[in-house]
């Protein structure tokens, strides 16, 4: 009750700067309170007929937490891989592999112009090698992201290259390459589940489809 007492004498500034400090306290006891942690989700996985050819389409749910937001702010650039390959079942011998797509992402911060930049390319990205990767600018991480989560028309080959009576699926991975990550974040990122990004999943490709 003496408690109750003593902070209704209190004048407001002083219970704001209360407040504040309270705030400040909880904020460093409890750093994660309010941040999202990094997490991915494949929410689309879609196979399609266009004019003659399997394409695939794939939604991601990708959030990039703290740990990585904070990476980038510094100058780590940050590598992302996306494969997809279309594999027929064999019992007498592995799965015959049919065609497949593979793009590789690069995503930096440019501390002079406050910019995000993200480079696509079919081929491996190295920071040498980024002349032969399309580049684009964005003012917000959320817009780049944007052109990563959306995975549209890919196309995984000729539908004349399946076969109606055959069973055949379409194999998807999607992870935050960590090898590309300079050697001390390599280390660093080798225990803690932010760094781990990664999803799979496998899509059976139906006879209607294929026909």
């Amino acid at each position: 009750m003496g408690f109750i007492t003593l902070c209704w004498k209190k004048t407001g500034h002083e219970l704001r700067c209360s407040l504040i400090r309270l705030l400040c306290l909880m904020t460093l006891v409890l750093p994660g309170a309010w941040a999202q942690n990094a997490s991915i989700e494949l929410t689309e996985l879609k196979a399609v007929r266009d004019n003659g050819s399997l394409m695939l389409n794939a939604q991601l749910a990708l959030e990039l937490g703290p740990a990585l937001e904070d990476a980038l702010v510094k100058g780590v650039a940050l590598h992302f891989l996306a494969e997809a390959e279309v594999l027929r079942d064999r019992w007498y011998w592995t799965d015959a592999k049919l065609g497949s797509v593979t793009r590789y992402y690069r995503l930096a911060f440019q501390p002079l112009t406050r910019r995000w930049r993200l480079n696509v390319s079919n081929e491996p990205i190295s920071s040498a090698g980024l002349a032969g990767s399309i580049s684009q600018s964005f003012e917000t991480l959320g817009e780049a992201l944007g052109v990563i989560r959306r995975q549209s028309s890919w196309k995984l080959l000729d539908l004349q290259t399946l076969s109606p009576d055959a069973r055949q699926r379409v194999r998807y991975n999607f992870k935050l390459d960590v090898s590309q990550l300079p050697r001390p974040f390599q280390i660093a990122a080798g225990g803690q589940s932010d760094w781990n990004l990664q999803v799979s999943k496998t899509l059976r490709l139906s006879p209607e489809l294929v026909r």
